[in-house]
């Protein structure tokens, strides 16, 4: 019989071959300098001190020749600093915890849907279904303009979820950092379905009674991403402004936005949408780095708004009885797809080490010389971050991010329960997951964090933050009455 060869899939630990290639790759100019440096210690040990000093006193220096050498150091060395980009620090944030008053569990969630929806049975099972399957838990809240029966939203209800929401949260983040009115020079509030006049922007001036030539900004319509675009903004002020403070509020409305109707494409929003908001304090003062949470690494940005399906897949219109809502296209998914396809086309350059983008372009030009079946490359993201905040829009956009970046359960945790536990907070909800995972107290002096949002239009938006240093458990907050009991197990299907 021909000898059998032995199964090296088993007998060799391919897992440690790969972290040997990426230790190699990503440390190959320190191996490459350890040579030449051992081989010009050596010759300095073989010439012995007499003759270096024989080569010393052999060197002629000018006068001019030392000014002109001088000059050009330090001229190099201010344009080097003077155009470098400000740091930017992440100081403190601070999100909204809502009151249980306005708690909305499942049973009471289909009772309202029953009598608000009592001509229409088809519609009431179409929303427990999605609710079944849609990752939330009996915890997430309502305002309480959508507690009545029938909800009858009005301008007023909605300024005061507004109010509410926004000043609990600026109030919380002055209360952790100290931080007093008359200090903060740029506000940017994006709410993207709540727009009124004056604006939001305009209300906070208004309660904090800020200085009149703060530079004030509101965005409004750019969906669940607006969070990161309002981070964006903020980082291109302070790169402006020296020795600023700005303070970014993210929240969604959702008094005024809830659909009436009868259209399954505009009750989605209903089932996965909840209340939340979160105030953030950025820097770039060099004092601030000290006491900071993170430091603002990266901000990129990717809209596919040219293509017309994808400006259309969440769509603000009227159903055919003149009610108002928002329309979540079928190709949502495969939307969010293409766009965060290109995000990282983008970012990976950017984030990733040596060896990942080796590997990636071996298999791109692989497959476009040889054979073009091959299988695409996926880089590995791990090696790049140690934390990962997805925007928790719903378990399909959690489930399709977990499978295309091949992350683990833990790398999604802080997602998953951020949905079970507040639901879909809009723009607000990469700071709750950001401060899940603080609560759990794995954030460690060093780490990079990469936050994933997505919004209408339809954009993809990413963030690079790493931690300037190791972020004790806090006290306060969304999470500590309840981090204990989590992460649970959410099954695919809750039966109600």
């Amino acid at each position: 019989m021909p000898q059998v060869l032995p199964d090296f899939s088993n007998s060799v630990k391919l897992k440690y071959v790969k972290l040997g290639y990426q230790y190699l790759v990503n440390h190959v100019l320190t191996f490459l300098l350890i040579p030449i440096m051992a081989g010009v210690f050596l010759e300095i040990l073989r010439l012995g001190p007499e003759e270096i000093l024989n080569i010393w006193n052999s060197l002629h220096f000018d006068l001019i020749q030392v000014l002109c050498s001088s000059f050009l150091i330090i001229f190099i060395a201010t344009v080097y600093f003077m155009s470098k980009p400000r740091s930017v620090y992440l100081v403190d944030y601070a999100c909204y915890k809502p009151p249980v008053t306005c708690r909305v569990p499942f049973s009471t969630f289909m009772e309202h849907s029953r009598l608000n929806l009592k001509d229409s049975p088809k519609s009431v099972d179409f929303q427990m279904r999605i609710l079944e399957r849609s990752g939330l838990g009996e915890e997430t809240c309502l305002p309480p303009a959508i507690h009545y029966i029938p909800p009858n939203p009005n301008m007023e209800d909605a300024r005061a979820e507004a109010e509410t929401v926004i000043f609990s949260a600026i109030d919380s983040l002055m209360a952790k950092t100290g931080i007093k009115p008359k200090d903060i020079d740029i506000l940017i509030v994006n709410c993207s379905l709540f727009s009124p006049t004056p604006s939001l922007s305009a209300m906070v001036i208004n309660k904090y009674k800020l200085r009149s030539n703060i530079k004030s900004f509101n965005l409004s319509g750019m969906g669940c991403s607006a969070g990161l675009i309002s981070i964006d903004l903020a980082r291109d002020l302070l790169q402006v402004y020296p020795n600023s403070y700005a303070v970014v509020v993210s929240t969604e409305i959702i008094t005024p936005n809830y659909y009436k109707g009868n259209e399954r494409a505009m009750l989605l929003p209903n089932c996965l949408f909840r209340m939340g908001g979160a105030a953030i304090l950025l820097s770039n003062k060099r004092r601030e780095k000290s006491r900071s949470k993170y430091r603002l690494v990266h901000v990129v940005r990717t809209h596919k708004g040219s293509d017309d399906k994808a400006y259309k897949c969440v769509y603000e219109q009227e159903d055919p009885q003149g009610k108002v809502g928002i329309n979540l296209s079928k190709d949502l998914m495969v939307i969010a797809g293409e766009a965060l396809k290109s995000n990282i086309t983008t970012i990976g350059p950017l984030v990733l080490p040596a060896s990942e983008q080796l590997l990636f372009l071996f298999t791109l030009i692989g497959r476009k010389i040889f054979n073009p079946r091959w299988k695409p490359y996926i880089p590995d993201f791990k090696q790049a971050f140690e934390h990962f905040c997805i925007h928790a829009g719903g378990r399909a956009v959690i489930d399709e991010l977990q499978k295309n970046l091949q992350l683990s359960a833990e790398h999604v945790e802080a997602s998953r329960m951020t949905l079970h536990r507040f639901g879909n907070t809009s723009s607000s909800s990469l700071w709750y997951e950001l401060n899940y995972i603080e609560a759990k107290g794995r954030m460690k002096k060093g780490d990079r964090v990469w936050q994933i949002a997505f919004g209408s239009g339809f954009k993809c938006n990413s963030a690079v933050w790493r931690c300037n240093r190791t972020i004790k458990a806090p006290l306060d907050g969304p999470w500590p009455d309840c981090i204990d009991r989590y992460p649970v197990h959410i099954p695919e299907v809750v039966k109600l």
